[in-house]
């Protein structure tokens, strides 16, 4: 057998070796990037003033605010409809993480009809919503 049939050989097994291996599946994490694994660790609501509901959120494994916010803006929907309400309009969320508890301190107004103001949120969908997310509600 010559040097170059050789190395020939060898290329060919190579690749055969390579087109076996199956990448594995399930994972779309890029590197760089951690898992989104979150634990929900539950919602304290207070009933403010009339309409005026605050929420308490805690969670470990968030990636930032925005899943803080995202598990509030679910605890704030479905008690929404918990009171027979079908909408809610965001009046301010503030967040914070110690040692990776994240924690959510977030106040929605709640009422029966679509109220003034951008930050609205329509109970039912976000509901739904949080469901098909996998995101717990109160």
């Amino acid at each position: 057998m010559t040097r170059l049939s050789l190395h020939i050989t060898l290329a060919a097994a190579c690749v055969t070796g390579l087109a076996a291996c199956d990448p594995q599946s399930g994972t779309d994490v890029s590197r760089g990037e951690t898992a989104f694994v979150p634990d929900y660790q539950g919602v304290d609501t207070r009933l403010l003033e009339g309409d005026l509901v605050n929420f308490h959120v805690a969670m470990t494994g968030a990636r930032d605010a925005d899943d803080v916010h995202d598990y509030a803006e679910c605890a704030a929907a479905q008690y929404t409809l918990i009171r027979g309400f079908g909408f809610a309009r965001h009046v301010r969320t503030t967040t914070g993480n110690q040692g990776g508890l994240w924690k959510g301190d977030a106040v929605y107004t709640i009422s029966p009809a679509l109220p003034r103001g951008l930050k609205t949120i329509d109970a039912e969908v976000i509901v739904a919503n949080c469901e098909e997310n996998g995101i717990p509600t109160v």
